[in-house]
């Protein structure tokens, strides 16, 4: 080992000093028989490991969801820096192509566990401190899917009467985008919202804990806030020409999103960050709500042509909104840069309503983990898209349930479309079997996200993590919930799936013996997850 970290820093000096000398710099990797590739980038995750062909550049956009600056192979080889850089996977090569600052380079041990291990404890050590528990021990609602931009206080406490009506337990109760005025007037809609300290009591009396959705962008039609904030010097301002500078810049940039147009908080600057830790201690304050869910901050709502006081990188932006999670035990992220190993609820981005997006669930999940993501959400039951549910004939039952089997022993849990108002009792009878066997299960998977909060190691792990150079590391379909419980759901609308189980003696789900290192071919009926623990 000690070889290996010396051979890791000679490396570092000899490319800063080529760099010093003003020589092009070209940092090479090469990849032995069967080493196989992860990087940092969540959304792609499902490409992983890599098989032939890969590039990305960290400093381009964060494909919606979290980024790390970080490639690992199971051979113990790591890529790491503080900064973005572009690199490709080509011809049993890793290569740099654009290191637009020190890349450091180097090799720990020969397998998966002993690199990650070693470069979450060196690039981003975990913090010792997790999410609220009830992130984990009780499944998540949000409102999105059944109120989407109608968001009211008439039918969320409809919404969260149901859930105890049904037989559902209380848990985190999300309210989604529309709740508030106006983007930057973070107060309840009055018209809609008459009495909101009062639902938010309801709701409290219901068993659950509040999060409201909110984002950094200010609506330019709120000409008060606007022009104040902008006074204030808080907001992004365009570079019209080059001689603009943040001092003496005009204008605030305007930024398109998915919701229209608007002008955003620069959380390089004191004023903004101020004020918007003030809105957020308001909501507290007066209406007791619990936490947040913190959307957008991606990199490609910082362009090229925005100015900051701070005069930092889109990435960067993107690091600094995670300042607001952390006061916030009750909090989710969906775009991230460099925040692995920190007290943040991580969601996986966005699905539709297919068993194709189904299937991405577990190589994403797993990328997550190995990335220090590890207290993560796999997106919404059944999908969290709205086109996807607007005709009820298209609603696949199956799909729903299995969905949210695959979600049943992963870290969190989260619902949106309302399942007794989708499904038939058959198909809402299997989905309420499978939050009853999550929390059979709540001991063991509050067991490892302690650990987690401590070590860094991933919750959900891929094969490979678990058993290293088995030929294992191009399974995707099922997944390890520590190191003794394989986790095997059913992906595909059929009846029967493959499991592969190590070497080893394994007890089933349904009680049966099964003599590990071979496949096996089982059943898997509607309100069947399968998984193995391992007996020894």
């Amino acid at each position: 080992m000690k070889n290996k970290l010396i051979y890791a820093m000679t490396f570092m000096l000899f490319l800063l000093i080529g760099r010093t000398l003003g020589q092009e710099t070209k940092i090479e990797l090469t990849l032995q028989e069967g080493e196989k590739v992860w990087a940092g980038v969540i959304n792609e995750g499902e490409l992983m490991p890599v098989v032939k062909e890969y590039k990305f550049d960290f400093g381009g956009i964060n494909k919606s969801n979290q980024i790390q600056p970080l490639i690992l192979t199971n051979k113990g080889q790591y890529v790491w820096s503080e900064e973005p850089y572009a690199f490709k996977v080509i011809n049993n090569k890793i290569l740099i192509t654009d290191p637009y600052k020190a890349v450091k380079v180097g090799s720990y041990g020969k397998t998966l566990p002993e690199v990650q291990r070693y470069v979450s404890d060196n690039f981003f050590k975990a913090s010792g401190l997790m999410p609220d528990t009830l992130l984990f021990t009780a499944p998540q609602y949000n409102t999105w899917i059944e109120l989407n931009l109608h968001q009211n206080q008439a039918d969320i406490l409809k919404y969260a009467h149901a859930i105890i009506d049904n037989g559902m337990p209380a848990g985190v109760f999300m309210i989604d985008d529309t709740w508030q005025e106006d983007y930057g007037m973070w107060d309840f809609h009055p018209g809609r919202f008459p009495n909101p300290k009062a639902m938010i009591d309801e709701l409290h009396a219901l068993g659950f804990k509040v999060m409201l959705w909110v984002c950094p962008f200010i609506s330019a039609d709120q000409r008060l806030l606007y022009m104040g904030l902008k006074d204030k010097k808080a907001l992004l301002m365009e570079q019209k020409t080059p001689s603009d500078t943040w001092e003496n810049a005009k204008f605030p940039i305007m930024v398109q999103w998915w919701n229209g147009v608007s002008a955003e908080l620069d959380y390089s600057s004191p004023e903004a960050v101020k004020w918007f830790n003030g809105q957020l201690d308001n909501l507290v304050a007066k209406y007791n709500v619990d936490g947040f869910k913190f959307d957008a901050a991606d990199f490609q709502f910082y362009p090229s042509n925005s100015l900051s006081k701070g005069g930092v990188t889109a990435n960067v932006h993107s690091e600094l909104y995670t300042q607001f999670g952390m006061r916030f035990p009750f909090n989710e992220y969906r775009a991230c840069w460099k925040k692995g190993g920190q007290p943040l609820a991580q969601r996986l981005l966005d699905k539709n309503h297919t068993w194709e997006d189904l299937r991405i669930l577990i190589p994403q999940i797993i990328v997550q983990g190995l990335n220090g993501y590890t207290f993560c959400c796999p997106d919404m039951i059944g999908g969290g898209m709205l086109s996807s549910f607007e005709d009820a004939e298209k609603i696949d039952q199956d799909l729903v349930v299995r969905s949210a089997q695959c979600q049943a022993l992963m870290p969190m849990m989260q619902f949106s479309v309302a399942p007794w108002r989708v499904l038939d009792k058959t198909h809402f009878e299997a989905v309420k079997n499978s939050v009853n066997l999550r929390s059979k299960f709540i001991p063991l998977i509050m067991k490892l996200a302690k650990e987690s909060a401590k070590t860094g190691e991933p919750i959900v792990k891929n094969m490979e993590f678990v058993f290293p150079g088995k030929g294992y590391d191009a399974i995707v379909d099922q997944f390890m919930l520590g190191d003794n419980l394989l986790v095997a759901p059913m992906l595909e609308n059929k009846p029967t799936r493959t499991v592969i189980l190590p070497a080893g003696k394994w007890l089933a789900d349904d009680g049966k013996s099964y003599k590990g290192g071979k496949s096996y071919e089982i059943t898997v009926p509607l309100d069947r997850l399968p998984f193995f623990s391992k007996v020894k």
